[in-house]
């Protein structure tokens, strides 16, 4: 699988030019002196940069900072300190274009008030755990019910909503930030206190390489993910985006869309993505779970042992901009979400979030497994070390 970003796509003559970044201690900037060159819209720099600046103030007056990565390549990414957000990725078509293809909002504020998940770290447990409940070494413990009746995405206040420390680095191959954050025991309703790392690595090879660590001093469980929405186009519906998604069965799920604890094969189903099809093919079709989920929002299984092999969860090809993100994991499951509660009640610029014009691939642990026996384990004991590696993988489709 090649993931190099292909030079023919860039429009012929060079025009050279220095760009010098400067290193400020009272900013706290971290970055390279960078060679530049730009070819057409896109600028190739010589060397990754990783900058660190203020991006605003939480209601509390809390400081957020934002840190920009940037690679040879000039695909850039934006994180921020709060819920460890990824709020802007640009990569460029076909022709060359550069375009930000993650949702996001305008500012912290919107942020903080109304962040359906955008670019979050999402924890202590990704998705949902039926009626907030599990029980763990004889203990009932109870969660927050912020899904209905159920625990989703770790609750009222789970990790996207914490403003995590980062430190920006780079190499001679890539730049990243490390996030840290220690969530106290009790947090949501968890036991333990789990100590946390999340690193983002952009590399020249035009990867976005995110690894996951964790440690507890209490038998906890745990099934962090990342949260991006994407539109390959840069906007509008993601119903022509052609997807594939190389998973046999789905955990199908009740009304209430928890796992039944079946699997359910996708074969003869609106849920085979196994070669590619348009997300929208079948995403009106009859089907019971199609009903449940108002569209896509589905765990695929991908892998059947749990082990740290990394192999592709989706691929997803836009088809006229030639944009390609395949996501790559360790983990033994997907949730594929097609933007089926989007409404327009979120924005960026000006410009409404619609229905369907943007979509999640979640690479995770089954929902509900503490309640599922028959699930991969989500329990983390103390001693143990969680891990787990999400790549996005940017190319672009002649």
């Amino acid at each position: 699988m090649d993931f190099t970003l292909h030079r023919s796509t860039l429009t012929p003559g060079f025009s050279h030019r220095l760009v010098k970044l400067v290193f400020s201690i009272a900013l706290g900037v971290v970055v390279m002196s960078a060679q530049a060159t730009t070819q057409g819209t896109q600028m190739i720099h010589q060397y990754p940069s990783a900058s660190l600046s203020h991006y605003g103030y939480l209601s509390d007056k809390t400081a957020v900072s934002k840190v920009t990565l940037t690679n040879k390549h000039g695909i850039e990414v934006d994180v921020i300190s709060y819920g460890g957000i990824i709020t802007r990725i640009t990569t460029p078509d076909n022709k060359g274009q550069m375009a930000n293809i993650v949702l996001g909002m305008d500012d912290i504020h919107a942020y903080e008030s109304a962040n359906p998940y955008y670019g979050a770290i999402i924890g202590r447990y990704g998705n949902r755990i039926a009626n907030g409940r599990f029980t763990l070494e004889g203990v009932d413990y109870q969660l927050g019910q912020n899904d209905g009746d159920n625990h989703l995405h770790g609750g009222h206040n789970g990790f996207d909503r914490k403003n995590w420390a980062m430190v920006p680095f780079t190499t001679e191959n890539s730049s990243g930030v490390t996030l840290s954050y220690v969530s106290p025991d009790g947090d949501q309703g968890y036991p333990g206190t789990l100590d946390m790392q999340v690193v983002y690595t952009l590399t020249n090879n035009n990867t976005l390489d995110m690894k996951f660590s964790a440690t507890t001093d209490k038998t906890t469980i745990v099934n962090m993910t990342q949260h991006s929405y994407f539109n390959l186009a840069g906007g509008g519906s993601i119903l022509d985006h052609q997807l594939r998604i190389p998973s046999d069965s789905i955990t199908p799920v009740d009304s209430g869309l928890i796992p039944t604890g079946e699997l359910m094969p996708v074969a003869g189903t609106p849920f085979d993505f196994r070669d590619f099809k348009t997300i929208g093919q079948d995403i009106n079709t009859n089907h019971e779970q199609m009903a449940r989920g108002k569209g896509y929002d589905h765990n695929f299984v991908i892998k059947a042992d749990i082990d740290d092999e990394l192999i592709e969860a989706a691929t997803v090809v836009e088809p006229t901009s030639g944009r390609q993100l395949t996501v790559l994991t360790d983990e033994p499951a997907v949730q594929f979400y097609s933007g089926n509660f989007m409404d327009g009640s979120t924005s960026r610029d000006g410009k409404p979030f619609d229905f369907r014009t943007g979509f999640c691939l979640e690479p995770q642990h089954y929902p509900d497994s503490p309640n599922q026996p028959a699930f991969p384990s989500t329990t983390l004991s103390p001693g143990e070390q969680y891990q787990i590696r999400i790549v996005y993988a940017f190319d672009v489709v002649k």
